[in-house]
């Protein structure tokens, strides 16, 4: 979807149209959710500070986010989908892969489901078609907004030669900066590393490299998606260097992820403590446990370890996150094994 959250917006108040919008907290600890393309020029974007955010574009206007409204359409949306194909593979509210391989043209499918996006929600899609999941994903976004951006197969070999490395699926600021300093830079560059060059500098997404870089990406559109963690994190509106005061936010983070692992009925084993400094630097720790949480006591006392594990050394603390993962789905009846060699 195009600016899907800002767009809703827009739908929903007409005196919001044509106007440059935020959806999120316009406060200083604020951050913004989705821009609308009237804010976009002026290099408002998602996950901006909303005080940088009110500097580029005085004249913004913050809206708060109605995320029942966003779901009620993604809804929608998703019915539209499962007309073409029961292959969908949710990406998030607002975006999501398709494998319409059965049908006689990917492109008319793509054209079909665009006009019933509109004529249904009086929003924009933009859609990308090509033969995996990279190509298509990269398409999605060549032609935004409600764009329709195909890359047939004779055209695959040029097309990702050409491309920016930072237009890579899966290629996010940290790793592309670190290519730029090898000397990679497009598509191109990416192709003359071997394999085992791309393991060494980036570990086993060196493997996926190294395919992209080719065109390929043998990974299938899947529907049903294991859930890998749950969390939630504070953003506080005051930096934090008081240990005790951490703790204090800290248990309502506990109760709120215990509310909704059990809620999800999430089977997790590990506990991760997630803190960003006032500098913005980050840091993580976890722990990870012979088998589940089996209680909200039992998430405390590990994740109440975990923070005090963690040395502040006078440093400041403005957001603080815990998320329970590594899920034991599949193996909820674990124990350790005990041979008595007696």
């Amino acid at each position: 979807m195009d600016a899907f959250f800002a767009a809703v917006e827009q739908r929903d108040n007409p005196e919001l149209r044509g106007c440059p919008i935020a959806v999120g907290h316009s406060g200083r600890r604020g951050v913004v959710s989705t821009a609308s393309y009237e804010a976009r020029p002026y290099g408002v974007r998602s996950a901006l500070p909303s005080v940088v955010a009110q500097r580029l574009c005085p004249q913004l206007i913050f809206v708060e986010p109605r995320f029942d409204a966003y779901k009620a359409v993604s809804e929608q949306i998703r019915a539209i989908f499962h007309q073409y194909t029961d292959l969908v593979e949710p990406l998030s509210l607002d975006e999501a892969f398709l494998d319409v391989s059965h049908h006689p043209s990917a492109t008319i499918v793509a054209q079909q489901i665009k006009q019933q996006i509109f004529e249904t929600t009086s929003l924009t899609a933009s859609a990308g078609v090509s033969v995996n999941k990279m190509l298509a994903k990269i398409a999605s976004d060549y032609q935004k907004p409600n764009g329709l951006f195909v890359i047939p197969p004779e055209q695959i070999d040029s097309f990702v030669a050409q491309l920016p490395i930072e237009k890579f699926f899966g290629i996010g600021e940290v790793t592309a900066a670190k290519m730029h300093r090898l000397g990679i830079r497009t598509g191109a560059d990416l192709r003359e590393w071997s394999r085992i060059s791309l393991v060494r500098e980036f570990g086993k997404a060196g493997n996926l490299y190294y395919g992209y870089a080719r065109g390929e990406d043998l990974r299938e559109v899947t529907p049903h998606r294991e859930r890998k963690s749950l969390g939630a994190e504070l953003t506080f509106y005051d930096d934090i260097s008081d240990m005790d005061r951490l703790h204090q936010e800290l248990d309502a983070l506990q109760k709120e992820v215990w509310t909704r692992v059990k809620r999800h009925d999430f089977l997790g084993k590990s506990a991760v403590v997630k803190i960003k400094f006032s500098d913005f630097q980050q840091i993580t720790r976890s722990k990870t446990m012979p088998t589940a949480f089996q209680s909200l006591d039992e998430l405390q006392t590990v994740s109440n370890e975990i923070l005090d594990s963690v040395e502040l050394d006078g440093r400041k603390v403005r957001l603080l996150g815990l998320t329970v993962g590594n899920s034991s789905r599949h193996c909820s009846e674990c124990v350790q094994l005990c041979f008595d060699f007696d």
